[in-house]
């Protein structure tokens, strides 16, 4: 838990003003949890919706399917992880289509850009956006367009403009502010940035 309320208060620090969420002050870092499901019935996965990979897809049936070792990273871009809503709405887990929950706790490798702080070098957490836009982040963003990147121990990366690939185990995690909206939905535990 220590952790995770770590990195929020190091992406509210930022100014981060979530993927979909209101802005969040800067100059005062509340306490926020981790929202876990509050019944097994919420920690299913979601009936499969249009969209949703078939019998016969690459991607793996169950997220707990092993990956052989020294296997590479799988490949996935923002729109693989994106969900049918519009900016603002609220998310509710049901909202996740079976093939970001078939990512759950996969080695994935993510291209985007890194959210500029203050910090340059030695950076363990950073927010990763789709693009260097505006509309990645900020009021009424969308959520899916935003992963936390929480570097694992001993672990850490430089700022750059340019985009970075991030390798690292993907998770659905929801990040909400002092208000209960959500801030972020989407972690990564980052072995690597390149």
């Amino acid at each position: 838990m220590a952790r995770s309320s770590a990195a929020i208060g190091a992406v509210m620090l930022l100014g981060f003003a979530g993927c979909g969420g209101a802005p969040v002050p800067t100059t005062a870092v509340p306490a926020v949890d981790v929202a876990a499901p509050s019944s097994a019935a919420e920690s299913r996965p979601a009936e499969p919706r249009p969209g949703d990979p078939r019998p016969g897809d690459p991607r793996p049936a169950t997220p707990a399917q092993a990956e052989p070792h020294g296997a590479p990273p799988l490949e996935i871009t923002f729109d693989d992880i994106k969900l049918d809503m519009q900016k603002g709405d609220p998310f509710t887990r049901d909202l996740l289509p079976r093939r970001v929950t078939d990512l759950e706790r996969r080695r994935v490798r993510i291209r985007g850009y890194i959210l500029p702080s203050f910090q340059q070098s030695g950076i363990e957490q950073f927010v990763l956006v789709r693009d260097n836009q505006e509309c990645c982040f900020g009021p009424g963003a969308a959520l899916h367009d935003c992963v936390v990147v929480r570097m694992r121990p001993g672990k850490s990366t430089t700022f750059s403009i340019r985009p970075v690939a991030v390798a690292g185990t993907f998770r659905v995690e929801e990040l909400r502010g002092p208000d209960a909206r959500h801030l972020a939905i989407y972690a990564l535990d980052g072995e690597e940035v390149r």
